[in-house]
Protein backbone atom coordinates (compact mmCIF):
# COMPACT_ATOMS: atom_id res chain seq x y z
CA UNK A 1 0.00 0.00 0.00
CA UNK A 2 1.35 3.41 -0.75
CA UNK A 3 1.92 5.67 1.99
CA UNK A 4 0.73 9.35 1.20
CA UNK A 5 3.30 12.19 2.26
CA UNK A 6 2.24 15.89 2.24
CA UNK A 7 2.46 19.44 4.21
CA UNK A 8 -0.75 19.46 5.72
CA UNK A 9 -0.84 17.37 8.79
CA UNK A 10 -2.00 17.87 10.96
CA UNK A 11 -4.44 20.82 10.53
CA UNK A 12 -5.30 21.48 14.14
CA UNK A 13 -4.68 23.55 17.17
CA UNK A 14 -3.86 26.52 14.75
CA UNK A 15 -5.43 29.20 12.62
CA UNK A 16 -5.00 30.05 9.04
CA UNK A 17 -3.61 33.34 8.06
CA UNK A 18 -2.64 34.97 5.08
CA UNK A 19 0.56 37.09 4.07
CA UNK A 20 2.58 38.23 1.33
CA UNK A 21 6.59 37.66 1.17
CA UNK A 22 8.04 39.98 -1.78
CA UNK A 23 6.86 43.69 -0.34
CA UNK A 24 8.73 46.85 -1.81
CA UNK A 25 8.91 50.06 0.24
CA UNK A 26 11.13 53.72 -0.74
CA UNK A 27 14.28 51.86 0.72
CA UNK A 28 14.63 50.83 -3.09
CA UNK A 29 11.96 50.92 -5.97
CA UNK A 30 8.56 51.10 -3.79
CA UNK A 31 6.17 54.19 -3.98
CA UNK A 32 5.36 54.23 -0.31
CA UNK A 33 7.83 54.31 2.81
CA UNK A 34 7.81 51.22 5.35
CA UNK A 35 4.76 52.64 7.93
CA UNK A 36 2.23 52.96 4.72
CA UNK A 37 2.91 49.84 3.51
CA UNK A 38 2.69 47.89 6.35
CA UNK A 39 -0.63 49.57 7.55
CA UNK A 40 -2.18 49.15 4.47
CA UNK A 41 -1.20 45.49 4.36
CA UNK A 42 -2.80 45.18 8.16
CA UNK A 43 -6.06 47.15 7.32
CA UNK A 44 -6.58 44.35 4.20
CA UNK A 45 -6.84 42.12 6.88
CA UNK A 46 -3.37 40.06 6.63
CA UNK A 47 -1.72 38.16 9.57
CA UNK A 48 2.02 38.56 8.07
CA UNK A 49 4.41 40.57 5.62
CA UNK A 50 7.81 40.47 5.11
CA UNK A 51 9.96 43.49 3.41
CA UNK A 52 11.77 42.78 0.67
CA UNK A 53 13.61 45.59 -0.79
CA UNK A 54 16.53 44.86 -3.46
CA UNK A 55 19.65 44.19 -1.79
CA UNK A 56 18.67 45.94 1.42
CA UNK A 57 18.03 43.99 4.94
CA UNK A 58 14.72 44.55 6.67
CA UNK A 59 14.76 43.26 10.35
CA UNK A 60 14.26 44.27 14.09
CA UNK A 61 15.73 47.74 13.43
CA UNK A 62 13.44 48.61 11.08
CA UNK A 63 10.56 46.71 12.02
CA UNK A 64 10.65 47.65 15.93
CA UNK A 65 10.29 51.83 14.95
CA UNK A 66 6.93 51.43 13.13
CA UNK A 67 3.31 49.94 14.30
CA UNK A 68 2.91 46.74 12.73
CA UNK A 69 -0.91 47.03 13.43
CA UNK A 70 -0.82 43.36 15.06
CA UNK A 71 0.55 42.19 11.97
CA UNK A 72 3.64 39.57 11.85
CA UNK A 73 6.40 41.09 10.33
CA UNK A 74 9.20 38.50 9.20
CA UNK A 75 12.85 39.90 8.12
CA UNK A 76 13.83 39.46 4.88
CA UNK A 77 15.31 41.36 1.60
CA UNK A 78 15.56 40.45 -1.65
CA UNK A 79 18.79 39.43 -2.81
CA UNK A 80 19.20 41.22 -6.50
CA UNK A 81 22.08 42.12 -8.57
CA UNK A 82 24.63 40.30 -9.72
CA UNK A 83 22.02 37.28 -11.19
CA UNK A 84 17.81 36.13 -10.53
CA UNK A 85 15.86 37.53 -8.30
CA UNK A 86 15.69 35.72 -4.62
CA UNK A 87 13.73 36.30 -1.48
CA UNK A 88 15.65 35.63 1.72
CA UNK A 89 13.01 34.88 3.86
CA UNK A 90 13.98 35.33 7.84
CA UNK A 91 16.94 36.42 7.39
CA UNK A 92 19.77 36.92 10.07
CA UNK A 93 21.98 39.82 7.88
CA UNK A 94 22.51 40.97 4.34
CA UNK A 95 23.64 38.00 2.18
CA UNK A 96 26.10 39.61 -0.80
CA UNK A 97 24.49 38.66 -4.07
CA UNK A 98 27.60 36.31 -5.29
CA UNK A 99 26.64 35.41 -8.89
CA UNK A 100 27.16 31.87 -7.93
CA UNK A 101 23.39 31.73 -7.06
CA UNK A 102 23.93 27.99 -4.86
CA UNK A 103 26.30 30.37 -2.99
CA UNK A 104 23.50 32.56 -1.75
CA UNK A 105 21.46 29.60 -0.74
CA UNK A 106 23.65 27.59 1.11
CA UNK A 107 24.53 30.96 3.11
CA UNK A 108 20.36 31.94 3.83
CA UNK A 109 20.17 27.96 4.95
CA UNK A 110 23.29 28.39 7.50
CA UNK A 111 21.51 31.59 8.77
CA UNK A 112 18.20 29.71 9.59
CA UNK A 113 16.23 31.30 6.69
CA UNK A 114 14.81 29.81 3.48
CA UNK A 115 15.46 31.05 -0.24
CA UNK A 116 12.52 31.24 -2.97
CA UNK A 117 12.97 32.07 -6.26
CA UNK A 118 11.45 34.87 -7.93
CA UNK A 119 9.21 35.43 -11.54
CA UNK A 120 10.85 32.75 -13.39
CA UNK A 121 9.26 33.89 -15.86
CA UNK A 122 9.34 37.60 -16.35
CA UNK A 123 10.66 39.08 -19.19
CA UNK A 124 10.17 38.59 -23.03
CA UNK A 125 12.22 35.50 -23.29
CA UNK A 126 10.26 34.14 -20.28
CA UNK A 127 13.35 33.71 -18.94
CA UNK A 128 14.42 35.46 -15.93
CA UNK A 129 15.10 32.93 -13.88
CA UNK A 130 16.00 29.46 -16.71
CA UNK A 131 14.89 25.74 -15.78
CA UNK A 132 18.51 24.62 -16.02
CA UNK A 133 19.37 26.58 -13.59
CA UNK A 134 17.03 25.91 -11.05
CA UNK A 135 17.02 22.00 -11.76
CA UNK A 136 21.37 22.65 -10.52
CA UNK A 137 20.26 24.53 -7.53
CA UNK A 138 19.88 23.13 -3.83
CA UNK A 139 18.93 24.59 -1.12
CA UNK A 140 15.65 26.82 -1.68
CA UNK A 141 12.22 26.31 -0.56
CA UNK A 142 10.08 27.13 -4.00
CA UNK A 143 10.09 29.27 -6.55
CA UNK A 144 6.56 32.04 -7.30
CA UNK A 145 4.61 30.00 -9.46
CA UNK A 146 2.62 33.61 -9.42
CA UNK A 147 3.90 37.05 -9.07
CA UNK A 148 1.21 39.61 -9.31
CA UNK A 149 3.66 42.68 -10.86
CA UNK A 150 4.87 40.50 -13.88
CA UNK A 151 0.95 41.18 -15.06
CA UNK A 152 2.21 44.59 -16.35
CA UNK A 153 5.47 43.89 -17.31
CA UNK A 154 6.86 41.37 -20.35
CA UNK A 155 6.25 37.61 -19.50
CA UNK A 156 3.65 36.23 -17.34
CA UNK A 157 3.04 35.75 -13.55
CA UNK A 158 2.74 32.46 -13.56
CA UNK A 159 5.52 29.74 -13.27
CA UNK A 160 3.55 26.46 -12.46
CA UNK A 161 5.40 25.05 -15.90
CA UNK A 162 8.82 25.19 -14.22
CA UNK A 163 7.62 24.14 -11.10
CA UNK A 164 6.06 21.10 -12.72
CA UNK A 165 8.79 19.93 -14.17
CA UNK A 166 10.99 20.24 -11.24
CA UNK A 167 8.60 18.18 -9.63
CA UNK A 168 8.69 15.51 -11.72
CA UNK A 169 12.45 15.58 -11.26
CA UNK A 170 11.62 14.68 -8.10
CA UNK A 171 12.12 18.01 -6.18
CA UNK A 172 10.07 18.65 -2.92
CA UNK A 173 9.53 22.48 -3.68
CA UNK A 174 7.03 24.73 -2.68
CA UNK A 175 4.90 27.50 -4.73
CA UNK A 176 4.34 30.56 -3.54
CA UNK A 177 2.23 34.04 -4.68
CA UNK A 178 3.18 36.74 -3.98
CA UNK A 179 2.27 40.89 -5.39
CA UNK A 180 5.87 41.96 -5.55
CA UNK A 181 4.58 45.23 -4.30
CA UNK A 182 5.50 48.73 -5.71
CA UNK A 183 2.33 50.86 -6.43
CA UNK A 184 -0.27 50.70 -4.15
CA UNK A 185 -2.41 51.27 -7.15
CA UNK A 186 -1.50 48.47 -8.74
CA UNK A 187 0.47 45.49 -7.07
CA UNK A 188 -1.58 45.19 -3.89
CA UNK A 189 -3.71 42.05 -3.05
CA UNK A 190 -3.01 39.94 -6.14
CA UNK A 191 -1.46 37.07 -5.07
CA UNK A 192 -0.80 35.69 -1.67
CA UNK A 193 0.05 32.59 1.17
CA UNK A 194 -2.03 31.38 3.34
CA UNK A 195 -0.34 29.64 5.85
CA UNK A 196 -1.79 27.29 9.25
CA UNK A 197 -0.17 28.10 12.19
CA UNK A 198 -0.24 27.54 16.16
CA UNK A 199 0.52 31.08 17.06
CA UNK A 200 1.17 34.62 15.72
CA UNK A 201 5.06 34.54 15.99
CA UNK A 202 7.66 35.15 13.43
CA UNK A 203 8.96 31.36 14.23
CA UNK A 204 5.92 30.08 13.53
CA UNK A 205 5.13 31.53 10.02
CA UNK A 206 8.19 30.84 8.93
CA UNK A 207 8.04 27.23 10.42
CA UNK A 208 4.71 26.90 8.56
CA UNK A 209 5.46 27.97 5.41
CA UNK A 210 8.89 26.09 5.13
CA UNK A 211 7.21 23.05 5.58
CA UNK A 212 5.08 23.69 2.87
CA UNK A 213 2.09 24.06 5.31
CA UNK A 214 0.29 27.10 3.09
CA UNK A 215 -1.57 27.08 -0.19
CA UNK A 216 -1.08 30.14 -2.69
CA UNK A 217 -4.33 32.01 -3.85
CA UNK A 218 -5.07 34.95 -5.85
CA UNK A 219 -8.99 34.80 -4.05
CA UNK A 220 -9.62 31.03 -3.85
CA UNK A 221 -10.06 29.74 -0.19
CA UNK A 222 -9.20 26.69 0.34
CA UNK A 223 -11.56 25.06 3.90
CA UNK A 224 -9.98 21.93 4.23
CA UNK A 225 -7.21 19.54 2.62
CA UNK A 226 -7.40 16.17 4.14
CA UNK A 227 -5.87 12.57 3.17
CA UNK A 228 -7.17 9.31 4.05
CA UNK A 229 -4.76 6.22 2.85
CA UNK A 230 -4.59 6.68 -0.98
CA UNK A 231 -7.63 9.22 -0.79
CA UNK A 232 -6.87 12.68 -1.06
CA UNK A 233 -9.86 15.60 -0.71
CA UNK A 234 -9.82 19.05 -1.04
CA UNK A 235 -12.76 21.55 -0.46
CA UNK A 236 -12.95 25.15 -1.53
CA UNK A 237 -15.77 27.32 -0.95
CA UNK A 238 -15.60 29.53 -3.82
CA UNK A 239 -13.86 27.40 -6.16
CA UNK A 240 -15.93 27.07 -9.49
CA UNK A 241 -14.20 24.01 -10.58
CA UNK A 242 -10.84 21.99 -9.11
CA UNK A 243 -8.49 20.29 -11.23
CA UNK A 244 -6.09 17.34 -10.03
CA UNK A 245 -2.51 17.01 -11.50
CA UNK A 246 0.26 14.73 -11.93
CA UNK A 247 4.01 15.07 -13.89
CA UNK A 248 4.23 17.03 -15.72
CA UNK A 249 1.40 19.19 -15.12
CA UNK A 250 -1.52 16.21 -16.15
CA UNK A 251 -4.44 16.57 -15.59
CA UNK A 252 -6.39 13.39 -14.57
CA UNK A 253 -9.07 14.20 -12.69
CA UNK A 254 -11.39 18.01 -12.22
CA UNK A 255 -14.52 18.36 -10.46
CA UNK A 256 -17.04 21.15 -11.17
CA UNK A 257 -17.87 22.73 -8.02
CA UNK A 258 -16.13 22.88 -4.97
CA UNK A 259 -15.15 19.97 -3.49
CA UNK A 260 -12.83 16.70 -5.19
CA UNK A 261 -12.14 13.69 -4.37
CA UNK A 262 -9.34 11.30 -6.30
CA UNK A 263 -7.21 8.39 -5.60
CA UNK A 264 -3.55 8.71 -5.96
CA UNK A 265 -3.03 7.52 -9.05
CA UNK A 266 -0.52 4.42 -9.46
CA UNK A 267 1.50 5.74 -11.82
CA UNK A 268 2.05 9.49 -10.40
CA UNK A 269 5.16 10.25 -8.16
CA UNK A 270 3.10 13.66 -7.05
CA UNK A 271 -0.22 14.85 -7.19
CA UNK A 272 -1.42 18.83 -6.66
CA UNK A 273 -4.72 20.55 -7.22
CA UNK A 274 -5.79 23.64 -8.38
CA UNK A 275 -9.27 25.19 -7.62
CA UNK A 276 -10.66 27.71 -10.03
CA UNK A 277 -12.87 30.68 -8.88
CA UNK A 278 -14.20 33.52 -10.62
CA UNK A 279 -12.77 35.45 -13.40
CA UNK A 280 -8.95 34.74 -12.57
CA UNK A 281 -9.16 33.55 -9.30
CA UNK A 282 -7.56 30.63 -8.46
CA UNK A 283 -5.43 28.70 -5.69
CA UNK A 284 -2.41 26.09 -5.42
CA UNK A 285 -2.12 23.59 -3.03
CA UNK A 286 1.59 22.40 -2.34
CA UNK A 287 2.16 18.42 -3.58
CA UNK A 288 1.68 15.70 -2.27
CA UNK A 289 4.16 12.83 -2.88
CA UNK A 290 3.57 9.22 -2.57
CA UNK A 291 6.32 6.86 -0.93
CA UNK A 292 6.66 2.75 -0.78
Amino acid sequence: MKTITHPYQPLSGGEWIRGNLHTHTTASDGSRPLQEVVTDYARRGYGFLMISDHDVFSGSNEYDRIDPHGMVLIPGNEVTANGPHLLHVNADRLVAPDPLRQNVFTAIAAGGGFGVVNHPNWQSGFSHCPFDRMAEWVDFAGLEIYNGTIGRLDGSPYATDKWDRLLAQGRRVWGFANDDSHLPEADVELGWNVAYVRERSVDAVVEALGAGRFYASTGVEIEAIEVEGETIRVRAPNAARIVALMQTGRRFAQTDGSEIEVMFPDSASYVRFECWGTGETSAWTQPFFVEG
